[in-house]
């Protein structure tokens, strides 16, 4: 998995609640790529018009958006369906770091599972943030310092588990944290054997 330490970048606006996972990812897509092959298809229903051509008015169509990094959208973000495409699809176009109000909760984890910062914030900073973005302004994200800056504006400090920043920082999965803890879990065994050998041995003769 990518680590997430800190990232600068313009932030594209999507000014809506309940975008879910159909609206990130078609479920036909899912059926035909292979992750890295997601960023054509990211967010199809709002970048295309019926013809295929891209619609002008959205935002990952306009300069400088479609570089952008970082999203800012509002409550229940990545609700609906429990694809991890989605997250796939955000990962391909280059996105590393969402900023809402509330997320899906499964979408949440499987961001957090494929390097993609997913961070709450009240209405009202997020609003702040928007204007700021759409006028242009770089932000950064700082997973060290738990901080969004934005120029001209004053840093707004977000919350996240110790685990999950500790994970996203060094670029774990969970195969990858517990492997972290080998050598507790040598040590567990140990004892466990010692205190239960009649499993162990069981467990042999099976």
């Amino acid at each position: 998995m990518k680590p997430f330490i800190e990232c600068s970048s313009v932030a594209a606006v999507i000014a809506r609640d309940n975008v879910d996972t159909d609206m990130i990812v078609r479920i036909e897509r899912m059926t035909t790529l292979k992750r890295g092959q997601f960023a054509p298809w990211a967010f199809e229903m709002l970048r295309y018009r019926a013809d295929g051509s891209e619609d002008p008015g959205f935002v990952l169509n306009q300069a400088p958006f479609r570089e952008a990094k970082i999203l800012i959208s509002g409550a229940n973000f990545g609700c609906g369906s429990s694809r991890e495409m989605a997250v796939w699809a955000l990962d391909d176009f280059g996105i590393r770091c969402i900023l809402a109000e509330s997320y899906g909760d499964i979408f949440y984890n499987n961001c957090l599972q494929n390097g993609i910062l997913p961070i709450r914030l009240p209405a009202d900073e997020l609003a702040t943030l928007a204007a700021h973005a759409r006028a242009g302004a770089l932000l950064r994200v700082d997973l060290r310092a738990t901080t969004v800056n934005v120029e001209g504006g004053d840093p707004i400090t977000f919350e996240i588990p110790a685990q999950q920043r500790e994970a996203l920082l060094n670029g774990w999965d969970d195969i990858d944290k517990s492997l972290a803890r080998s050598q507790e879990i040598i040590d567990f065994q140990q004892r466990d054997r010692r205190l239960r050998p009649w499993i162990y041995d069981l467990y042999t003769q099976a």
